[in-house]
């Protein structure tokens, strides 16, 4: 089972842009669906973008023209580009990792074997 380790979040005033990465500490991502994951409190996780193996993309509805997720697999590292931030958009953010299809993931989240990242927090607020 992967070990991922996220890196990246903060304050950033409305408008603003945050970058969040995900890596693997040992393996590698390239067979794996990528999926970046938010939840607020009193709300449920949200799957916010999922990229698979293959580059294909998935985005939440609220987040699309906004967010871009992209991996290198030469760094195997998945990142979140974060624009145009809102302060709805405050929750803590978490990546993930599967066997699967990109919807599956950002629809249903990982299987019994899926992987999670520790988590970090991203405000926006003026």
């Amino acid at each position: 089972q992967l070990q991922l380790v996220q890196s990246g979040g903060g304050l950033v005033q409305p408008g603003g842009s945050l970058r969040l990465s995900c890596a693997p500490s040992a393996l590698s991502l390239d067979l794996y669906a990528i999926g970046w994951f938010r939840q607020a409190p009193g709300q449920e996780r949200e799957g916010v973008a999922c990229v698979s193996h293959s580059g294909s993309t998935h985005y939440a509805d609220s987040v699309k023209g906004r967010f871009t997720i992209s991996r290198d697999n030469a760094k195997n590292t998945v990142f979140l580009q974060m624009n145009s931030l809102k302060p709805e958009d405050t929750a803590v953010y978490s990546c993930a990792a599967d066997l699967t299809t990109v919807q599956a993931l950002c629809t249903k989240g990982t299987g019994p074997f899926g992987s999670w990242g520790q988590g970090t927090q991203v405000t926006v607020s003026s």
